[in-house]
């Protein structure tokens, strides 16, 4: 076994592509796990302070914005990570600072228009979501993170491109400091719900205007004037910057049936306090996805360059070595959580938190396998596959809200986490074997 781990180190450090991989997962695993700590003991103290209906009502009013963000959301960050990637290898770099200003552009129109949505529809989340229409206010209150983040999605790219992944960290951590003071002054003055929520909006703030800032000067430094680049330059790549904004949204808006509304499902057919359980599970779920989290990041470019140079070797290597490395940290995470989560719930959260504990052994199942290939998406983007993801995700999405509508009625959160490691699975398994043909297809083409 130990002549395996050393062999399998070897091989790693041995790579450049693997080197470089690994140092940039490097700054936003540091990043994140410093912000992961800090949000688990931002979590325990909003948990304590709540209770768990208040806590299950602050995850419903949160991600309630975050799906509303990500419906008109175009996931800039990738179409930046592409584009300006591509242009940047072929030298073209006023086509690459055009790219940037068309991205910021379009992400600055649909942040003001997911805001105006919020403030329209808060009536109908507090309603449906919070069960109580009076708390309507409190969700357009945290809406206004959503004009912080105008163009935060394409900094985000542009910083990832340009190899600033250090810089990505540092605020990521600056963020998740600015809310933990904020929540330990409203925990130690005996708060409520409004000041848990600023914590998170002032922390958010932060996060998003700091990321802006770094990436504008960064683009300034590379380009000079570059918001003086004509877009009209792109006229001729409309059609193929259009179809993959609009299939990186379909995707995006699939997810919000699938993952991200997750939350939201449980308050709609069940309760608040169930709401607070799962909003636990999910969150200490995340702690498998803690060194997992970045590793997309940080691939997407190295692979992009590697599939635009044909080097199909190095894009092997990329996703074995990732899913050595994530399926073996994911499987020791699961088996220590299978241990040790009904004390550590006890423990940090109180027993009255301790019914999240079969939910999140359910999410461990399916976080088992993503984890494992967390590199399926963004595989399918390097290799020009924007629309596969879309269309597997719309399918399994249309399986699981059947599922949901008659399972989570009757059996609760429970079932919302079996059926989100059944979408894990599945999804893995169809994108992977995806993957592998396509690959073969492109071997032949571009040997």
């Amino acid at each position: 076994m130990s002549s395996w781990l050393n062999s399998q180190f070897h091989r790693l450090v041995g790579n450049e592509l693997s080197r470089r991989i690994i140092k940039n997962v490097g700054y936003l695993f540091s990043s994140t796990g410093i912000s992961a700590a800090i949000s688990m003991l931002q979590g325990i103290l909003a948990a304590r302070l709540l209770g768990v209906a208040d806590f299950g009502i602050l995850g419903a009013i949160t991600v309630f914005t975050s799906v509303i963000n990500n419906l008109v959301s175009f996931r800039m960050s990738e179409l930046v990570v592409r584009y300006v990637g591509k242009y940047t290898v072929e030298g073209e770099t006023r086509k690459a600072a055009a790219v940037f200003k068309l991205a910021a552009l379009v992400e600055m129109l649909a942040s003001i228009i997911a805001f105006g949505l919020v403030c329209l529809l808060a009536p109908v989340g507090a309603k449906f979501f919070a069960k109580d229409v009076s708390l309507s206010g409190l969700f357009i209150f945290y809406g206004f993170i959503l004009l912080a983040n105008l163009i935060a999605e394409s900094s985000i790219g542009l910083l990832q491109i340009f190899d600033k992944f250090r810089s990505i960290a540092a605020v990521n951590v600056l963020q998740s400091l600015v809310t933990l003071v904020v929540i330990v002054v409203v925990y130690f003055s005996q708060g409520d719900l409004i000041g848990i929520l600023l914590a998170y909006l002032c922390g958010k703030f932060v996060g998003a205007l700091g990321l802006t800032s770094i990436a504008l000067v960064e683009a300034t430094r590379r380009w000079g004037k570059w918001w003086l680049s004509p877009i009209r330059q792109l006229r001729t790549h409309f059609k193929e910057l259009t179809n993959f904004a609009i299939s990186s949204n379909f995707s995006a808006s699939i997810s919000l049936v699938t993952k991200d509304s997750e939350i939201l499902w449980v308050s709609f057919f069940r309760n608040p306090v169930e709401t607070g359980f799962y909003k636990l599970a999910l969150a200490l779920s995340n702690m498998v996805q803690l060194p997992i989290n970045p590793m997309p990041q940080a691939t997407y470019p190295e692979l992009s360059r590697e599939v635009a140079s044909h080097n199909w070797k190095n894009v092997r290597y990329v996703l074995r070595q990732g899913s050595i490395l994530a399926g073996a940290y994911t499987l020791a995470v699961t088996i220590f959580l299978l241990l040790f989560g009904k004390s550590l719930i006890n423990w940090l959260y109180g027993p009255e938190f301790l019914e999240a504990f079969p939910a999140l052994m359910v999410l461990l199942i399916g976080f088992l396998v993503a984890n494992t290939f967390y590199w399926r998406r963004i595989a399918l983007l390097a290799l020009g596959q924007p629309g596969f993801p879309a269309r597997l995700n719309f399918v399994l999405a249309a399986i699981k809200v059947l599922g949901i509508i008659f399972l989570v009625p009757r059996y609760g959160f429970i079932a919302s986490a079996a059926l989100l490691s059944a979408f894990y699975w599945a999804g893995s398994i169809l994108s992977v074997l995806k993957i592998r043909s396509t690959l073969i297809q492109q071997e032949q083409l571009y040997p």
